[in-house]
């Protein structure tokens, strides 16, 4: 079964960095696009970083050259980097994946969350 474990959310200042981790399990690695995205409450979730099996990234312009996605293939992880953040990147970041799991099923599957706050 496919699951995904967000963690590295937190309280950070402005101008600060954090990193977070989603560690995948039950899925085939490269015939994956893996992602994240965030939600503010009363707003609809939206992406952040999105890669690709063949590493392919995209990111939106609200987060282009601040932020990085990248991914661990020997701990089935994909990370996202945060750095300078701001005020208006403070929600809740979900990690996604949609591909084929590991008995060749076609899934999409989110982590429950992880919240970042930036604020000083």
């Amino acid at each position: 079964q496919v699951q995904l474990v967000e963690s590295g959310g937190g309280l950070v200042q402005p101008g600060g960095s954090l990193r977070l981790s989603c560690v995948a399990s039950g899925i085939i690695f490269d015939s994956n696009y893996l992602g994240w995205y965030r939600q503010v409450p009363g707003k609809q979730r939206e992406l952040v970083a999105e890669i690709t099996g063949g590493g392919d990234t995209q990111y939106p312009d609200s987060v282009k050259d601040r932020f990085t996605i990248s991914r661990d293939h020997s701990k089935n992880t994909v990370y996202l980097q945060m750095n300078s953040l701001k005020p208006e990147d403070t929600a809740v970041y979900y990690c996604r994946s949609n591909g084929l799991d590991t008995r060749y099923r076609y899934h999409e599957v989110w982590g429950q969350g992880t919240q970042v706050t930036v604020s000083s």
